[in-house]
């Protein structure tokens, strides 16, 4: 974790990595939980022998709203700004789902700052993340992901 002072230390970092996080582990209760919340139960998800029988994955795989809903988790892991009281999703300007999540398989989320910008006390920030499974060629999710942070 790379750790700022404030928001101008922090926008001295524009153009470089924030780092990787940790693997998690997607579950199928994680998946199950988010099918639950967002009323999206396609059996891709949520039906494990339907999954191994009818699946090109054999297996189920995690929504891919699911894996982009871990940016925050994910992102608390990559920096940390001391003089930031609250930070606000702004948006997202692409998004990309590129590759399946099998159940069971590793996640973990690696970050570059992207651009910031001043605006209204605080602090317009675009991260580019990219969202790689354990052993994958190409990454599961790249998203522009906008943030809003106030000292």
């Amino acid at each position: 974790m790379i750790t700022f002072a404030d928001l101008s230390e922090f926008t001295a970092h524009t153009g470089q990595s924030l780092g990787e996080t940790d693997y998690i582990i997607i579950t199928q209760e994680m998946i199950d939980l988010f099918a639950q919340a967002t009323g999206d139960h396609q059996w891709i998800h949520t039906h494990p022998e339907r999954a191994s029988k009818e699946s090109p994955y054999k297996t189920p795989i995690a929504h891919g709203f699911l894996t982009l809903s871990l940016a925050p988790r994910l992102m608390a892991q990559l920096y940390r700004i001391e003089s930031v009281k609250m930070g606000i999703n702004y948006g997202a300007n692409k998004i990309r789902f590129t590759n399946a999540v099998p159940v069971n398989s590793k996640l973990r989320m690696r970050g570059w700052l992207h651009h910031t910008e001043s605006q209204n006390n605080g602090l317009r920030v675009i991260t580019e993340c990219v969202f790689e499974v354990e052993g994958a060629t190409k990454p599961a999710c790249i998203a522009e992901l906008i943030t809003f942070l106030l000292e």
